[in-house]
């Protein structure tokens, strides 16, 4: 039997002192604040009929999915499909944006945004993301799925979802620390047109936005 839902969760806050783009770079883990923002956002989901859990292999989205785990009594099935995407700036400090014309040295990276040259194809972030929620879809047992993931490949799903392109400014996302967002599947459509449709997008952990640093996400 398929799932009733599919909640996409990011991470919480990451330590990152140095404000780097740490993208898949092993060893940046939550911060005392992010744990707190992601037992914050599966504490609100208390009583939700929830069977399955999946996380990206980062650190970060495998300490993000461990309230869910101890709250539900799950095992975490760590997908690499839902990984951060590779990005040309990991390990750097970067803002996206007219700066970028003062770095000569990156300009071949970033010669095509729709792409975007600097990291792997949005296409392909939107094909393995959609791939892995179909898997989990198809063995939720008509229950509720949780899937922490990052920012980039969760805006994907957004945009794919909603039938936008899929190339944007990296600035203007909707996908917060801890945020989730929400859908279900129809296979009843069009041929060509979405099988997924967003019924809610959360921010569980609001009031621990104010005092957080988002400054990685590539």
């Amino acid at each position: 039997m398929s799932a009733s839902v599919i909640h996409l969760v990011r991470h919480g806050e990451v330590h990152n002192p140095e404000g780097i783009l740490y993208g898949r770079i092993p060893g940046y883990h939550l911060s005392e604040l992010g744990h707190r923002m992601a037992k914050a956002t599966a504490l609100h989901f208390a009583g939700h009929p929830i069977s399955a859990l999946y996380a990206s292999p980062l650190q970060r989205a495998q300490e993000s999915a461990q309230p869910w785990a101890a709250q539900y009594g799950l095992d975490i099935t760590t997908d690499d499909r839902i990984i951060e995407p590779h990005n040309r700036f990991e390990g750097e400090k970067f803002e996206f944006g007219p700066g970028v014309l003062t770095r000569p040295r990156v300009w071949p990276w970033v010669w095509n945004p729709l792409q975007p040259s600097w990291g792997e194809p949005y296409r392909s972030v939107a094909a393995r993301m959609i791939a892995a929620l179909d898997e989990a879809w198809d063995a939720a047992n008509g229950r509720e799925v949780i899937m922490v993931s990052h920012q980039m490949p969760i805006v994907m799903v957004q945009r794919a979802v909603m039938a936008r392109h899929l190339w944007h400014d990296p600035r203007d996302r909707r996908c917060s620390l801890s945020s989730v967002t929400s859908l279900v599947r129809n296979d009843d459509v069009v041929p060509g047109t979405p099988r997924y449709r967003e019924t809610a997008y959360l921010e569980p952990a609001a009031d621990l936005l104010v005092s957080a640093v988002d400054s990685g996400a590539v």
